[in-house]
């Protein structure tokens, strides 16, 4: 049996938010909105159609192209995303400093 060198291994309970909904682009959003104690406050958001999935914060939104480098979206779709995510994403908390 192979012996793993674990950077990590723990568990925490997590609170995910199921959305659903359709823009303007007529792009059905199926999102997992999972908030962790991880990743400074960021959540982990899950396009539930392509499995694509990232750990997000406000200033990812504000990164050009971003959103369309991770979901696979048009310029378009990833501009819908990033309203809807605008009002949802809180802010980061850096709590090493």
């Amino acid at each position: 049996m192979t012996e793993f060198d674990y950077l990590y291994d723990g568990s925490e309970e997590t609170k995910t938010r199921f959305v659903c909904f359709v823009g303007d682009t007529m792009r059905r959003f199926d999102l997992a909105i999972t908030t962790t104690n991880r990743f400074y406050g960021k959540k982990l958001v899950t396009d539930m159609q392509s499995g694509r999935t990232a750990v997000l914060g406000p200033d990812d939104l504000e990164a050009e192209g971003y959103l369309e480098h991770a979901y696979k979206l048009s310029e378009e779709e990833a501009a819908e995303l990033g309203e809807f995510l605008s009002a949802i994403l809180g802010p980061i908390h850096f709590t090493d400093i």
